[in-house]
């Protein structure tokens, strides 16, 4: 019989004091020093949830200890790791949250340049230890972003061009599944195949990821890049330029994202600019420096460049350029989905957005895919959108809650706005609480049926619903 009060989300003390007995790590209930800190999400609009345990785990022990418990118990699982969850799935009101974000072991394989991360490292951590050896794996735009529920659900970054999603990468995962067993998702004979595949996009579904194994390459550790900022009111002409740069043949060395904008108070940024929309075209070249300058050379015969960033510059520092701009407390919404080409009707359309944009953190990300992305078969992960050349991402970010109406309205009208210029499809990582159609369309028929199958195998009770959630077949 379950132990919690129910009502009130409170669990039984003695209960709790025995899972804390078996852990190395920490179990936080409310009252305690340190849950009010544990308890917080990265994501403002959910900062009002009140889990009844935060359980910090030290090793892969605790993490099992900690899912025996909440299926004992009867309570439902959030699952942190970076904790970048948009809408709000890395917390939960009365549950209990299993947060592997101190699991942050790293082993580098320089030879067969390979890394075995543990799930609790953030991009610039793995990186930290990757880039001694001059080699990375596809990381997130924002270097806080959590290595596991970025690859998990795809990972589109600034090497996606070059070496392909994060998930690509993955050659294997220790995965704790839904009844408390420690599993080895691999490409071996006498590993799970099939979970592996799962997890290159199907997201948390299927357990809790506690180490992946990536397969690494060379990158910089300079690499030519950085951003440059054209002033607002050139965003229908940069735009129509994005389309026929990237129709061009680019190399697939070669990244380019265009970025809808305010400009921030960065001291790299003139006073004057400061407040004002503008167009960011961000790029990373990985490979020979000289050849970024010559790629990146039509950016800049562009003309009358507010403020030309690119050049050479440390992968790392690319990683964790905007950082800044993405710390915890603000109010965050997305609405996201793969764009079939840039007409001129669909430019109109973003630039009307962008004009009418609420907040000065709102942003419109347009990537360009392609490369080493698009070569990938469909069916050997399940990410599989590879056709699309664009993936649009209409950022909602706000300070204020009086704002939240306004807010939500804009990201959800640009979009319902261009959405005939779409494929239908979605991307998991960019996908707010949509419900379950909106999941499908993120996978697609066949991917859809066979992820089901997998997670009927590894959790056919659905105890990890709180994700872009994948029912289980039958």
């Amino acid at each position: 019989m379950s132990t919690i009060d129910r009502q009130h989300g409170v669990l039984d003390a003695g209960t709790v004091q025995e899972l804390r007995e078996g852990l190395r790590g920490e179990a936080l209930a409310p009252g305690d020093a340190g849950y009010e800190h544990a308890r917080t999400a990265w994501n403002g609009m959910f900062d009002d949830r009140r889990p009844a345990l935060v359980v910090r785990c030290a090793g892969v022990a605790d993490v099992i200890g900690a899912v025996q418990f909440a299926r004992s118990e009867g309570l439902e699982i959030a699952v942190r790791g970076g904790g970048h969850s948009i809408p709000g799935f890395s917390t939960v009101d009365g549950g209990i949250v299993i947060d592997v974000g101190p699991m942050k072991g790293a082993r580098v394989d320089p030879t067969r340049r390979r890394v075995t991360a543990q799930a609790g490292l953030q991009w610039h951590e793995l990186d930290h230890e990757t880039q001694a050896f001059g080699l990375a794996s596809t990381g997130g735009l924002v270097s806080t972003t959590g290595v596991a529920g970025f690859t998990l659900g795809g990972g589109i970054g600034h090497l996606v061009r070059s070496q392909g999603l994060a998930c690509d990468r993955l050659v294997g995962a220790d995965v704790v599944t839904a009844d408390g067993r420690l599993v080895r998702a691999g490409m071996g004979s006498d590993e799970e195949s099939e979970l592996l595949w799962a997890l290159k996009g199907g997201g948390g579904n299927f357990g809790i990821v506690t180490s992946m194994d990536f397969q690494l390459a060379p990158v910089g550790p300079v690499v030519y890049g950085g951003a440059a900022f054209f002033e607002g009111h050139r965003a229908g002409e940069l735009l129509r330029f994005f389309r026929e740069w990237g129709a061009s043949g680019l190399p697939d060395e070669l990244t380019p994202i265009l970025n809808m904008t305010t400009a921030p108070p960065a001291p790299f940024i003139p006073e004057a600019l400061h407040g004002k929309p503008v167009v960011a075209l961000i790029a990373c070249y990985n490979g020979a420096l000289e050849d970024g300058e010559r790629a990146l050379a039509p950016v800049r015969a562009l003309g009358d460049v507010a403020v030309d960033l690119l050049g050479p510059i440390p992968y790392v520092g690319l990683q964790q350029l905007i950082d800044p701009l993405w710390g915890k407390g603000a109010r965050n919404h997305m609405k996201a989905g793969y764009l079939a080409g840039l007409g001129d009707e669909a430019i109109d359309r973003l630039v009307e957005g962008y004009e009418r944009k609420p907040a000065p953190q709102c942003e419109l990300h347009v990537h360009l895919m392609g490369g080493a992305a698009g070569r990938v078969p469909a069916d050997a992960s399940a990410f599989p959108h590879r056709e699309a050349p664009y993936v649009l991402n209409l950022i909602s970010r706000w300070d204020d809650p009086a704002q939240d109406d306004e807010a939500l309205a804009w990201g959800r009208e640009t979009y319902a706005s261009i959405q005939e210029h779409t494929t239908g499809g979605a991307y998991i990582n960019f996908l707010d609480d949509e419900g379950a159609g909106r999941v499908r369309d993120a996978y697609g028929p066949g991917t859809w049926e066979r992820l089901q199958a997998v997670k009927a195998t590894y959790d056919p009770d659905n105890a990890f619903h709180r994700n872009q959630n994948i029912t289980p077949a039958g």
